[in-house]
């Protein structure tokens, strides 16, 4: 599939800002299942500096100042992406997630000891009794791992309800938990948290998903918006993405953009502001296909 995404993100200052430092995540990264061919990202008003850098998790990340008084920003990111269709999985058939964590503690190979420290706690998830709690129901001892997830996903999707006005980007997990509601941002966390508590590691993803629903029926949760899923790392399969908003095994119509421990390393547009007073946010999402190249 070959996707045109642009994102744009409009800041409006009741009073001018002097002087603000910003970083981004907004170009998609690259993958053996996505490649991302053009990205052009545009500031006005134009910034005193710029300069691009891959971060830890091999994201790519801007960074820009504006130092002349502005009373309104705007970043806005176009891309060419073409993603790939996701290899058909048998949930049933991967290692049993008891297993599983066994060979993590035991295994010293690269791949598997990059994925153990996405059991740590970070910043926004923390490993909890109650997420253990929530998540055992789904982990019955010798599970497969894939298909334990697969039924976590599931009920994530099935007893949370998404509620845009019920949290946000600093409700804590525990909050979310208790009032089962939130949004994309909050079902992966929730998601990720769960299985850190039972010391399987999990990531957070950053992007997009392009939908294009049937007449009469409403569009996924997070198409053609900012989305966010989570993956979990089989120590067979590697890392494996699944989307609880929509209750799905994400495919080749989600586009990642950036991936780390929870949201605070992966924001799209964060920075600091020298004055401003209030201010008003518009964000702007459109995630294109191109049926040609589907």
């Amino acid at each position: 599939m070959k996707f045109q995404v642009s994102h744009a993100t409009h800041y409006t200052y009741s009073h001018p800002v002097g002087l603000c430092h910003n970083e981004i995540h907004l170009r998609p990264r690259e993958f053996e299942l996505q490649v991302c061919s053009e990205s052009r990202i545009q500031i006005e008003p134009l910034p005193a500096c710029y300069h691009e850098r891959s971060d830890y998790f091999g994201n790519r990340v801007g960074y820009f100042s504006l130092q002349e008084p502005h009373d309104r920003l705007t970043v806005t990111a176009k891309s060419t992406v073409h993603r790939t269709a996701v290899p058909a999985r048998d949930m049933e058939t991967s290692v049993a997630w008891d297993h599983s964590t066994a060979r993590l503690r035991a295994a010293d190979q690269a791949a598997v000891l990059a994925a153990r420290e996405y059991v740590l706690d970070s910043p926004l998830v923390a490993a909890a009794a109650e997420l253990a709690a929530f998540a055992l129901s789904s982990f019955a001892p010798g599970r497969p791992l894939l298909s334990a997830v697969h039924d976590l996903n599931s009920r994530v999707h099935r007893e949370f309800t998404y509620d845009p006005s019920g949290t946000t980007v600093s409700t804590p997990l525990a909050a979310v938990l208790e009032q089962r509601r939130g949004v994309c941002q909050d079902f992966a966390h929730l998601a990720i948290g769960c299985l850190r508590s039972l010391g399987i590691p999990a990531r957070y993803v950053s992007g997009y998903l392009q939908s294009t629903p049937p007449p009469g029926q409403q569009r996924l949760r997070g198409a053609d918006a900012s989305h966010a899923w989570f993956a979990v790392y089989d120590p067979d399969a590697g890392w494996v993405d699944f989307d609880p908003t929509n209750d799905q095994i994400v495919g080749d119509r989600h586009v990642t953009t950036a991936w780390g421990r929870d949201y605070s390393d992966v924001t799209p547009l964060k920075g600091v502001v020298f004055g401003g007073g209030a201010h008003s946010l518009e964000v702007a999402v459109e995630i294109l296909c191109d049926d040609g190249d589907a």
